[in-house]
């Protein structure tokens, strides 16, 4: 069978089992998902032993460390896949939600109801994690899913494909609800992007040279964001101490992610108490500084950033660091060179930290605290899609609510329009 003939076979079948699905309830949707995290449990060395092999060709081919890192399973990292199906397990469905009701004044009642998007194609690079995650939302937000992993987990998603269509059949749900498309070759893709008959939404997950190959090509909506060059502005009313962790989490703790910190900008009114001191601790974790001229001259290590750096999403340690004027020039900056991902502002002075809030276009804006929170998981949405840059329909993390739309109800006594 021909690779277009393949997925759209795949395809056509997703879109006959949707209504099964958005139908379903939400306590055999959960018994799905506690199957999966069974099994799970039950193929953790097969699926540490194929994830082994996917680590394996990732650094033969030469892929970067973000990427392997992204792509890597461990024991540890299977263990929050399970506690993450646990945590979708534990919300609220919003599938049939009545979200507003008014009455007409010719007797009408006017409704909004929360229901599923249909079917969702998602496309990503490495994280096999993303796959159960992926599958989990769409599964309890009622929606069908074809999930297309990078080539570079192949055998990783293959495994996670099994466990989760065996768990849908002894959950006595249509066990193509889920799918993964076992080919490698990039024409699956392109094919996946024709089929806006059966396909209603596509969620691209993964560098920006991917997200932009898939609105390129893509014939139904795309949710997606491009990339993450996310800062944070350090005020010159600033707890510096608080300003030191929270600059140090975001951009260390993780660098590898969308939500890490590229660039920071600091009030010149502070620069020359707070920056030496702040860019050693980063050097001495290994980071490596692109600084504008006054950063050089404060911290004479740093290396000159050039025009490349203020818009890059560097994944790894290297933070491109400006002193400015005020907060009108940090917040300039921002939306020059910004992606709307995240946004951050250290600072004491409440006015200060509203206007930052109001001016900011992001799909997350934060006061004292940290780029990193920029997750479904930790602003208390449970497991994540992704993040929406786009702000049709959704902005910021995606999760349950994201993965549905609503359509109006209308309640009558026999009304007719004249």
């Amino acid at each position: 069978m021909e690779i277009k003939e393949q997925i759209s076979l795949m395809a056509k079948t997703a879109k006959e089992m949707a209504p099964a699905i958005a139908t379903a309830k939400t306590d055999v949707k959960n018994k799905a998902l506690k199957k999966i995290a069974q099994g799970l449990k039950d193929q953790l060395a097969s699926l540490l032993e194929a994830n082994a092999k996917d680590v394996a060709y990732a650094q033969e081919k030469g892929l970067s460390k973000a990427m392997i890192d992204r792509l890597t399973l461990t024991e540890d990292r299977v263990e929050g896949m399970i506690n993450n199906l646990y945590e979708v397990i534990a919300l609220p469905d919003p599938v049939g939600n009545i979200t507003k009701m008014w009455l007409r004044p010719n007797g009408l009642k006017v409704g909004r109801m929360r229901i599923p998007l249909g079917v969702i194609g998602m496309i990503y690079e490495a994280r096999p994690d993303a796959t159960i995650e992926a599958a989990a939302l769409c599964l309890k937000a009622g929606n069908v899913v074809i999930l297309r992993g990078g080539s570079e987990a192949i055998n990783s998603n293959i495994i996670l494909g099994n466990i989760m269509t065996a768990a849908l059949v002894k959950a006595g749900l249509p066990e193509k609800a889920i799918q993964v498309v076992p080919i490698t070759d990039r024409d699956a893709v392109l094919a996946l992007l024709e089929m806006e008959e059966y396909i209603d939404l596509i969620i691209p997950r993964g560098g920006e040279g991917l997200i932009r190959f898939v609105t390129e090509h893509a014939k139904m909506p795309v949710l997606k964001h491009y990339k993450g060059v996310c800062h944070v502005y350090v005020d010159d009313k600033a707890d510096l101490e608080k300003a030191k962790k929270i600059c140090f989490n975001a951009k260390v703790q993780r660098p590898g992610v969308c939500n890490a910190m590229e660039t920071l900008l600091v009030h010149e009114g502070i620069a020359e108490k707070f920056l030496p001191d702040m860019l050693k601790t980063f050097s001495q974790a290994g980071v490596e500084i692109r600084g504008c001229p006054k950063t050089c001259n404060l911290f004479p290590s740093a290396k000159a950033a050039t025009e490349e750096d203020w818009p890059a999403e560097y994944l790894d340690l290297i933070l491109a660091v400006k002193i400015v004027a005020d907060m009108e020039e940090a917040i300039n900056h921002i939306a020059k060179y910004g992606s709307n991902h995240t946004e951050a502002i250290v600072t004491e002075n409440y006015s200060r930290a509203w206007e930052f809030l109001e001016k900011v276009d992001a799909s997350v804006v934060l006061v004292n605290a940290s780029t990193r929170f920029n997750d479904g998981n930790q602003l208390g949405l449970g497991s994540e899609i992704g993040i929406s840059t786009s702000k049709l329909h959704a902005y910021g993390p995606m999760s349950l609510e994201e993965l549905t739309t609503t359509k109006f109800i209308v309640f009558g006594e026999g009304q007719i329009r004249t």
